[in-house]
């Protein structure tokens, strides 16, 4: 019986130090950042990492795109939206940026899509508009980074760069 009173005590501290001063924000902010995106993050950066080694100055032949873009870029990127779709989030501040990231990544994943259809039919035409799906996740993305450390700023919550 102590132990269960205890608990409930224990509970009606936290609730009241929510209530008296506490930051929701900065909370969701904090678990948002070091658990909730941490898998998100690793998804992006090999997507990122493995298209970066078959496109531009790395770019060798269509094939090698064609191939890179199947079985690494793509599916990670795939995971990525699932993976930025089950994220938890409390607070309507984190939820508003959360929700930049993902259409920046869905913007991201169609662009990289339509290569693959571009390089299937040999269409330049295709490339040149996923070349500009491409500008445009990389603008929300960037919106998304900025505004989250703006968030973070905001509630002095410190974000390794």
């Amino acid at each position: 019986m102590k132990k269960a009173l205890a608990v409930f005590v224990f509970s009606m501290i936290f609730l009241l130090a929510g209530c008296f001063g506490g930051d929701p924000v900065k909370d969701d902010l904090l678990n948002y950042v070091n658990k909730e995106m941490k898998q998100a993050v690793k998804l992006e950066a090999a997507a990122v990492s493995a298209y970066e080694g078959i496109s531009g100055a790395n770019f060798k032949d269509d094939q090698t795109m064609y191939d890179g873009l199947t079985k690494e870029v793509i599916p990670n990127y795939t995971k990525l939206i699932s993976e930025l779709n089950s994220v938890s989030i409390k607070t309507d501040e984190v939820k508003a940026i959360h929700e930049i990231f993902i259409k920046g990544a869905d913007i991201q994943l169609k662009a990289l899509e339509k290569v693959k259809q571009a390089i299937e039919d040999q269409d330049s035409a295709l490339i040149e508009e996923a070349n500009d799906m491409l500008a445009d996740a990389e603008k929300l993305l960037l919106d998304y980074k900025n505004k989250l450390y703006k968030l973070a700023k905001e509630h002095d919550v410190k974000i390794k760069k």
